[in-house]
């Protein structure tokens, strides 16, 4: 990894006459940061005063008189593990530093930029100078745009076609890496899109055209007009609401979840506590939803048992399989490059979310630093469907009534027999299924990413992400599957429209901590064994052999090519039959990347070429494509850290 750091421990530290001149400005405007008003929890993220007060500090050491400076990425620095710990054993000791972690851009140079707020100061200023960039912001992808609407051959192109300029709408893309061997610029391709009797862009693109945009000198790099396809019609694609028409089925009748005695969970601040759950919940501008701390009360002990340290979306790697020139560099990281957290939507209730949700609030750091407000941004409510959690019932109890009797009949063509009170006793016991789900919705581009996470009251953490939004489609020239005699990869959905072939790759980062940090992962799989005893009838059997990890070599796992048991156990803490203490980690559906190991941005996603890599612990070590994505060169990813080992 081609990184130099310069390391100085006070970088341009305020006088204390500056300090106060400072603090008294921010006073006026009620922005004094948070943590000289009150003691807030060492995860919390970052509030809205604290966020103001880091670009106050930055533009003190880097003032806009003299410097270019844009905010990419601005975070709470975390504490280390360790003293979060004993901070949570002790929440009446002094609180750890609050610091914030910057990405800035200053001059075209990366920084990281660690600002302590305790001291107000910056403690630690590094240049990066090795591959990759880091987050786009909102104002330069919509500047590219800006700028493509008034070029002028973009907009001969657009005559050329007999379209309407006002109805263009266009959005900015990664341009990616793909072999080169000098570093480019910070650039974005631009692609567009053909409105005109509706407001589903994605499915009316304009084909053959290239756009390529300097977005740090806001200035076109390269524009070629290669080929007129036609555009798909407008006619079907309002996905509205008002604007369908028959046949969709009939319409149904509400409905609705009613809470009479109020919820059955309490949040202060940031802190979440339901049924026998409690965990922290927090915001990131690059993961979207932070749950941390998640640990389980255990009645017998009288005591919260950790399950969770952290737990958040790591990077979601898109990659499309279209070859076409306008299509091929799209092989998107969306959290690395775009912002999982910063492409969420505020929730709608009773649509979003049901009657009995709680929604909070988010925050993140525009282009120049100042906080801004995502409203609604969660929802938090207890779930119920009308699944069972638990049934059972037993028939075979002798004796004195117990619970319900029946009487059973069977009946043939001869006769009508009814059985005695015998064997009719029973002993039945259902627990209905009530979970408590924490729910973000990211929109990236056309697609929309419903995030949630399930605590249930079995002691089960189940994360999902349901799918929805629109499709992004290919201009073509066919109209009929007929008419195809050539690779178009992908599948012709109607006139002029195809639908590429692309997968999505979701990873999380998970840092399972069950009954304390020291932890192991065990694999567990079933071998069938042949029985050796001439006396017993059986052939054979299955028995289970486990393997605990000792590099992180071992602990790569791909899953389905095996029956296989996933735990991570602690092997100092025992139940009371001497067996381990653990959690399985149970996968739904599995996928596996079908590019080839040195295709250009498969070594960029290595960590998709297995489903499961466990790591020792490290601070740093938090996004699995590496901290800076866009046009990144996969020498900063999950799978390179595993090689340090």
């Amino acid at each position: 990894m081609t990184k130099t750091f310069h390391y100085c421990p006070v970088i341009t530290p305020m006088s204390p006459f500056s300090k106060t001149l400072l603090f008294l400005l921010l006073s006026a405007l009620s922005i004094i940061p948070t943590h000289q008003r009150q003691h807030p929890h060492p995860l919390d993220p970052l509030t809205p005063a604290e966020i103001t007060w880091v670009q106050a500090i930055v533009h003190y050491s880097y003032p806009t008189s003299s410097h270019t400076i844009t905010f990419h990425y601005v975070g709470l620095e975390e504490p280390p593990k360790p003293t979060v710990l004993s901070w949570l054993r002790n929440p009446f000791k002094k609180n750890p530093h609050r610091q914030a972690f910057v990405i800035a851009r200053i001059d075209q140079t990366t920084h990281e930029i660690i600002v302590d707020l305790t001291f107000n100061q910056i403690i630690s200023d590094q240049v990066h100078d090795g591959y990759g960039y880091p987050l786009f912001t909102f104002e330069e992808l919509s500047a590219a745009v800006e700028l493509t609407l008034k070029y002028g051959p973009f907009m001969e192109s657009i005559n050329k076609r007999g379209l309407k300029i006002e109805e263009v709408a266009c959005g900015s893309y990664a341009a990616e890496w793909f072999g080169e061997k000098e570093m480019s610029k910070r650039i974005v391709r631009v692609m567009c899109y053909y409105l005109d009797g509706t407001v589903n862009l994605y499915m009316r693109p304009i084909e053959g055209i290239s756009l390529i945009v300097d977005i740090e000198r806001m200035m076109i790099r390269d524009f070629r007009d290669r080929s007129t396809v036609p555009i798909p019609k407008a006619d079907g694609t309002d996905y509205r609401e008002s604007m369908q028409t028959p046949p969709l089925g009939p319409t149904l009748k509400g409905t609705t979840v009613v809470q009479p005695h109020g919820p059955n969970f309490e949040i202060e601040g940031h802190k979440v506590r339901w049924a026998n759950w409690d965990f922290h919940l927090s915001f990131d501008a690059r993961a979207g939803p932070v749950i941390s701390l998640a640990s389980i009360f255990d009645v017998e002990k009288q005591k919260y048992r950790e399950v969770l340290y952290k737990g958040f979306v790591s990077e979601l790697f898109v990659p499309y399989m279209d070859l076409n020139k306008e299509w091929y560099y799209r092989t998107f990281f969306d959290a690395g490059e775009y912002g999982y957290g910063l492409s969420a939507m505020p929730l709608e209730p009773l649509r979003d979310c049901p009657e009995n949700a709680y929604f909070m609030d988010a925050y993140f750091a525009s282009q120049n630093g100042m906080p801004v407000q995502m409203p609604n941004i969660f929802c938090i409510f207890e779930r119920y469907s009308g699944d069972i959690m638990w049934r059972h019932t037993e028939t075979i109890i002798p004796g004195n009534v117990v619970g319900d009797f029946f009487f059973f009949f069977f009946f043939s063509a001869v006769a009508l027999i009814e059985w005695e009170r015998m064997f009719i006793y029973q002993v039945r016991e259902v627990r209905p299924e009530v979970s408590l789900v924490v729910r973000m919705v990211s929109t990236v581009g056309n697609y929309d990413y419903i995030n949630d996470w399930e605590f249930k009251q079995s002691g089960s953490i189940k994360v999902t992400v349901g799918l929805t939004g629109m499709l992004q489609v290919r201009g073509s020239i066919y109209t009929h599957k007929d008419q195809i005699k050539e690779e178009v990869y992908g599948t012709l959905l109607a006139e002029n429209t195809l639908g590429p072939h692309h997968d999505h790759f979701l990873t999380y980062h998970l840092d399972v901590d069950v009954d304390g940090y020291a932890n192991s992962f065990v694999k567990s799989k079933m071998q069938m064994t042949l029985v050796n005893d001439d006396k017993l009838p059986r052939k054979s059997y299955w028995r289970v052999v486990s393997e605990t990890a000792k590099t992180e070599f071992d602990a790569r796992i791909k899953l389905g090519l095996e029956q296989a048991d996933l735990s991570v156990v602690n092997p100092n803490k025992r139940t009371r039959t001497g067996n381990f203490i653990g959690y399985r980690l149970i996968p739904g559906s599995i996928t596996s990347p079908l590019l080839s190991e040195d295709d250009y941005e498969q070594i960029r996603a290595a960590f998709t070429n297995y489903n499961v890599w466990v790591t020792p612990y490290n601070k740093s070590e938090k996004w699995a494509g590496g901290l800076f994505v866009d046009q990144s060169r996969g020498d900063d990813t999950l799978a390179t850290w595993s090689l340090r080992y």
